[in-house]
């Protein structure tokens, strides 16, 4: 059977490469039954997309599109495509993170799948099936809100040095108006932060904002002058920071004796071991910011606090407001 128009060919050969492009294996008797056109012909188009593909390798990612003679269908083959095994641990990831709202979830998803398998496709669905049904995000409900969107205004004005003053929703549900200079972007916990001094701050200590909770922002005309005392590591601040709760810097000194002293490690990047005795670990940590008392009061009869000493009051008097809540309830 022969094609019907030389105008259908263009057309051909772009949905050809595109349904390739998403990973699908094609069948040249499918491709012929489809296209209406004879299986000789679709091995012109095949040979074809393979010479544009070699004449291009520096704008296809050294893409090739190879001929498998024993399952008889043609694949392509990219060194920089994601492998199915890597999309399925990016998908977990976004859904673990419960990072972002539930369509734009679905929607990313949606089109990391066009670069599986039709086989490994359809394995992909049913993993997550279940985890995308109950998915609930980590955000603040806020009506017209666009994390997405600003995230990457943000990023782009930060990169300008342009200042910027936020309408923000605090923890207690009131709003505030402040006008700041981002400093960085991170993303911890469930959520993305901006990080950022307040203009009026003759200190200039970084505040954290969480994006969600920025319902909007104004883009000043005035741009940061290069200010080095403004420089910040987001590096040194992941490694120091837990549950991005500000206060000050420290050396913390601690007795550890749960049955997983490599949670602890893993949850303080700083943490380092030094000195143990049986089933008791002696903990020292260089950490930022009122977080690590939250951490550690979790851990309850597991930890004990024994430096600095102003650190132990702190979870000291914790410790006892804590109790003082259960006897009244007792009474």
């Amino acid at each position: 059977m022969e094609e019907k128009s030389k105008l259908e060919r263009p057309q051909r050969l772009l949905g050809i490469f595109f349904r390739a492009s998403k990973g699908e294996e094609l069948l040249k008797k499918d491709l012929a039954h489809q296209y209406g056109v004879g299986e000789k012909t679709i091995e012109r188009d095949m040979e074809e997309i393979k010479i544009f593909l070699a004449e291009h390798r520096d704008i296809v990612a050294n893409s090739e599109l190879k001929y498998d003679y024993q399952t008889r269908t043609y694949k392509l083959h990219m060194d920089d495509f994601l492998k199915d095994q890597e999309i399925m641990v990016l998908v977990e990831i976004l859904i673990g993170s419960r990072a972002i709202d539930r369509d734009d979830l679905l929607e990313i998803i949606k089109k990391l799948k066009r670069f599986t398998t039709t086989q490994d496709r359809e394995l992909l669905e049913s993993l997550i099936a279940k985890e995308t049904y109950q998915y609930q995000d980590a955000q603040v409900k806020i009506e017209c809100r666009d994390l997405l969107e600003n995230i990457w205004r943000l990023n782009q004005h930060m990169k300008l040095g342009k200042e910027i003053t936020i309408q923000y929703i605090k923890m207690d549900k009131s709003t505030i108006e402040r006008r700041i200079k981002p400093l960085s972007i991170m993303f911890t916990d469930h959520y993305f932060y901006l990080i950022a001094v307040t203009v009026s701050d003759q200190e200039k200590l970084p505040k954290y904002y969480r994006i969600d909770r920025i319902t909007n922002f104004i883009v000043h005309r005035e741009t940061q002058l290069k200010d080095d005392s403004l420089k910040f590591d987001e590096g040194e601040l992941r490694k120091k920071s837990l549950l991005m709760w500000p206060g000050p810097e420290r050396k913390v000194l601690f007795e550890f004796k749960g049955p997983s002293l490599q949670a602890i490690l893993d949850k303080i990047p700083t943490a380092k071991v030094i000195d143990k005795d049986d089933h008791k670990y002696l903990v020292e940590a260089e950490v930022y910011g009122d977080g690590i008392k939250m951490f550690l009061l979790s851990q309850g009869s597991w930890v004990k606090v024994l430096g600095p000493e102003s650190f132990v009051r702190e979870m000291r008097e914790e410790i006892n407001k804590m109790a003082m809540q259960y006897s009244q309830e007792s009474r």
